[in-house]
């Protein structure tokens, strides 16, 4: 089975498709935003990237998100409910986590499946 990369630097790629299945990572741009910003940045660019990637958020399988700080996690949850698409909820851990920017508040590990 081949695998596919998606914005290939030497350290990492946006996406890697290996089959039907899309792997992904995000992290925020705008580092002075609070959760709610930082949240909504990440979930437009996971969606974003599942859509280059042939996929989209119906299509979640598992999502894995760290949180800086878990005083956040109702803050976070509520974009988070607000974005995912009805009846397509995929398995999820919310782990506290000190992330390799301090800035961060948010990383989100995606695995999708491929449309069609």
């Amino acid at each position: 089975m081949s695998i596919e990369r998606i914005g290939v630097t030497r350290r990492y790629s946006d996406a890697v498709i290996h089959g039907d299945t899309v792997h992904l990572v995000e992290v925020p741009t705008t580092l002075t935003g609070d959760i709610t910003a930082q949240t909504r940045e990440v979930l437009a660019s996971v969606e974003a990237t599942l859509r280059r990637a042939g996929s989209d958020p119906t299509r979640l399988l598992q999502v894995t998100l760290y949180l800086s700080d878990m005083s956040d996690y109702d803050a976070m949850n509520a974009v988070w409910d607000a974005w995912v698409p009805e009846g397509c909820a995929p398995v999820r851990a919310c782990i506290g986590a000190r992330l390799a920017n301090p800035a961060y508040r948010l990383e989100a590990v995606v695995i999708a499946a491929r449309a069609g």
